[in-house]
């Protein structure tokens, strides 16, 4: 099994913390969604066979293109892979851009899964993050998606803006817990260089996020998701049961998918590849039939790190079997690189090796801390 990611590039509007490849400028769409048709006949034999079992629109704003772009997509990659007839297919979507009118087409297209970018239910921190929708916005597409029979709804939140208290995080879990919602990802701030965020902070005019709060925040969602039968899977995300997102999990358990569309990543196992992170230079280079992709072979140490770095942020933890697969005895050495960290971070079994509560809140540093040479 296999997935494909599409990257649609394009906002209404910037949000202040954002990091992802996007433009404000919608006036290319039309060529964009082209070039994606074409990649797709390009890079048709780069899964080799492999059923499609996820595709997932992501950006950027997808839910700002046209559904029949949508469906060209969709059409296309049916007619150059073979997509189970069960495959999850999640559209990224921005509560203003979800009529009644919309969420029907996205539905009759065969839309099954909507990840929306919420961030929060008060007003005031929306409009911090310069985001479009209001909080009465949000909750109305969320009833709607509901009442057309989207059963597969995941929204995302971000904790540690400056100024929130526990009370207002408090506030936005609770409200998402009555929404009835499947899946919730919840990321902490984090300063951009490259953002207005990063450019205010970079001045004195805003504050950095405090790290001690965040991790309040962080263990408030440890607490009150489970408490309430969300499974914390991966380190940012919890899903009732049934409904961890494939298209993510395929990403940390190391199933191949391809990217398409400006700033996309590939893997196949032995390889990762990016296209060009410009807009313009993807749409000409695929035009022209030119190179629009960086390759990069991995080496076995590289193997093993990401095994680490990812296995460590989900409930599956680091596998031994991968790790084995890889390298011949480097299940032994890893555990022998557990005597160089704190063991209480850590739940260690025969077969894996997972983090414990407080290994989470550092769960970056950890990864790095056990990387091979």
């Amino acid at each position: 099994m296999a997935g494909i990611y599409i990257h649609v590039p394009f906002c209404r509007r910037a949000c202040h913390y954002c990091d992802f490849h996007f433009t404000t400028n919608l006036k290319n769409t039309e060529p964009l969604v082209l070039s994606i048709l074409k990649e797709i006949e390009f890079q048709k034999g780069y899964l080799k066979g492999e059923f499609i079992s996820t595709i997932y629109f992501g950006g950027g704003t997808p839910s700002l293109l046209p559904t029949s772009d949508i469906k060209s997509i969709l059409d296309k990659i049916h007619e150059y892979h073979s997509v189970k007839s069960d495959a999850e297919i999640t559209l990224e979507a921005n509560p203003e851009d979800l009529s009644i009118a919309k969420l029907k087409e996205l539905k009759a297209i065969g839309v099954n899964r909507l990840s929306l970018g919420t961030q929060s239910f008060i007003n005031s921190e929306l409009k911090w993050m310069n985001r479009m929708h209001s909080a009465e916005q949000a909750t109305e597409a969320i009833k709607n998606a509901q009442n057309l029979g989207f059963n597969n709804i995941s929204i995302d939140l971000i904790f540690g803006l400056p100024d929130q208290t526990m009370k207002d995080w408090e506030f936005n879990l609770n409200t998402a817990l009555k929404l009835n919602v499947q899946h919730i990802s919840s990321y902490g701030l984090t300063i951009e260089e490259k953002t207005v965020l990063g450019n205010l902070v970079s001045k004195g005019l805003e504050k950095q996020p405090d790290d001690a709060l965040s991790s309040e925040f962080f263990k408030m969602n440890m607490n009150v998701l489970p408490a309430n039968g969300f499974e914390h899977y991966e380190i940012s995300n919890f899903a009732k049961e049934g409904f961890i997102s494939k298209h993510n999990s395929s990403y940390w358990r190391g199933i191949p998918y391809l990217g398409l569309g400006p700033s996309a990543h590939s893997f196949n196992g032995k390889t990762r590849q990016w296209n060009v992170r410009s807009n313009a230079a993807y749409i000409s280079r695929v035009s022209d039939r030119k190179s629009f992709f960086e390759l990069e072979e991995l080496t076995e140490t590289d193997q093993l790190n990401e095994q680490i770095m990812i296995g460590l942020r989900t409930k599956w933890g680091i596998e031994k079997a991968k790790m084995e697969a890889i390298k011949s005895g480097a299940w032994e050495q890893l555990q022998l690189g557990l005597s160089n960290v704190e063991t209480s971070h850590f739940n260690c079994s025969e077969d894996s090796l997972l983090l414990s509560e407080k290994g989470k809140l550092v769960a970056d540093r950890l990864a790095s801390e056990l990387f091979f040479d």
